[in-house]
């Protein structure tokens, strides 16, 4: 691990802007290149948000502009502010510290970034950066040894989480806005908690409705096929505490794998569709990858497998205690984690973790049995991007590969020009996917001999 004390004397050209010595020049172009790619993210993301959401034309005359500018304006803050202090702490300590080129320039950087941005986007990206630093610093962890990865780690976090998720989305006011929408729309509107349910009830309901279905005579074939899939569906088992009116248990948990497998079988193929079509004339062949892909049907097996086996054993948990219980949930909901084998994933195990810790933060603040901290997402989300800086600069290979591709494009390229292989002597192994790249420095403004000095005539 590297020493906190230990210091190296060069200068900011020397590490970080080694393509030109002037800091302010260096300070101008990566702003210039980050406010290009701030506006190539946010133009085309808010525009579509825009379109999705019906918003009116006064929206695009008067807000849509502005709003593009503001986050644009925080993102290319975030990026030129960074080269901004990475020099002006140079300056003030004379020196680098193993913290410093990474941590200690993007901590102040990012702070003001955030305050530029729109608050009601800071969680979002309070909730993002501190999901990727935390997987980071576990990245860490286990790259110096004092942390021991656990198989399949990321599907028992899943488990747990998923677990909590779904008992909160069966109690009465667990769960509300864009996250009870969501699980409502996996799981289905049947196991929306009504907490009011009479189980006889809902079977007079249900002998009523096939009732009123009998009395009215079908003639048509779509009716007559339509009559014999429901008496398949209904003559089956279903217990007096099921919601699922319509079909037994079986049918039921048969439907919802079908539905949610469909679902992610057709989000992964409109995933892929950027790329096939960018080789439609080069590589025609590409075309049929979008419907015959491996991750397709991954994605479709996890969500379809989700959903069918947390539908199963709350329809289980129901027959054999006799009564329908929000704690079915909590173990429903972990059985259906293990779906997470057909597609694992890290990062959408600690994004729901992170929601999962916000969501028990703000139910403690309403219970008041947790203090609320004023601006803690800036704070949080300063220290958490931080947290990933220092990983960019000190030892990219624990940093998410999308989040380091992601970097490259704010400052086309140059933060992989970082002369690392001096930040070795920290001990992080800076320069370990820079082996091949040595900057060529202008040795009249060094500190220290460079190795493969401009020469001039």
């Amino acid at each position: 691990m590297a020493a906190l004390s230990k210091s190296i004397p060069h200068n900011c050209y020397e590490i970080g802007h080694t393509w030109h010595p002037s800091c302010g020049v260096s300070f101008v172009q990566i702003t210039g290149g980050a406010l290009e790619e701030s506006l190539k993210i946010y133009a085309p993301l808010y525009l579509i948000a825009a379109i999705l959401r019906k918003r009116k034309l006064d929206y695009y005359l008067h807000k849509l502009l502005p709003e593009i500018l503001q986050s644009a304006s925080f993102l290319t803050a975030n990026g030129a502010l960074y080269m901004a202090f990475f020099c002006i702490l140079r300056k003030i300590l004379g020196k680098f510290y193993s913290w410093s080129p990474g941590f200690g320039a993007a901590l102040p950087a990012s702070y003001v970034a955030i305050l530029i941005e729109r608050k009601s986007r800071r969680g979002l990206l309070t909730i993002y950066m501190a999901n990727l630093a935390t997987e980071t610093l576990f990245r860490m962890g286990v790259a110096r040894g004092t942390i021991t990865t656990l198989r399949n780690g990321e599907v028992l976090l899943f488990c747990i989480t998923a677990a909590m998720y779904m008992f909160f989305f069966r109690c009465k006011d667990g769960l509300k806005g864009f996250t009870f929408s969501a699980l409502r729309f996996i799981v289905g509107k049947e196991e929306i908690p009504t907490h009011s349910y009479s189980p006889e009830a809902a079977y007079a309901r249900v002998e009523q409705k096939t009732e009123k279905h009998e009395e009215t005579p079908r003639m048509s074939i779509i009716a007559l096929v339509r009559k014999l899939v429901d008496s398949i569906c209904k003559h089956g088992p279903r217990h007096r505490c099921c919601k699922h009116y319509e079909d037994n248990c079986i049918s039921y948990c048969i439907k919802g794998f079908i539905r949610m497998f469909s679902v992610g079988y057709l989000i992964q193929c409109c995933l892929r569709i950027p790329s096939a079509f960018r080789h439609l004339f080069t590589q025609p062949s590409r075309l049929l990858s979008l419907f015959y892909n491996k991750e397709n049907f991954q994605l479709g097996a996890f969500l379809g497998s989700f959903v069918s086996i947390y539908k199963g054993t709350s329809c289980f948990l129901r027959w054999v205690r006799n009564l329908d219980d929000e704690l079915h949930a909590i173990i429903a909901g972990f059985l259906a984690g293990v779906s997470m084998m057909f597609y694992k994933s890290t990062t959408i195990s600690m994004y729901l973790a992170s929601k999962l810790v916000e969501t028990m933060y703000f139910k403690g603040i309403e219970a008041g049995k947790v203090p609320y901290f004023p601006h803690a997402d800036t704070i949080i989300y300063s220290i958490s991007t931080a947290i990933c800086f220092q990983a960019a600069v000190m030892e990219v290979q624990t940093l998410r590969p999308s989040y380091w591709k992601f970097l490259l494009r704010l400052t086309k390229g140059k933060f992989a020009v970082m002369n690392r292989k001096v930040l070795d002597v920290f001990g992080t192994g800076a320069s370990k996917h820079f082996q091949d790249f040595i900057p060529r420095l202008d040795p009249r403004y060094t500190t220290v001999a460079p190795e493969f000095p401009i020469e001039f005539s």
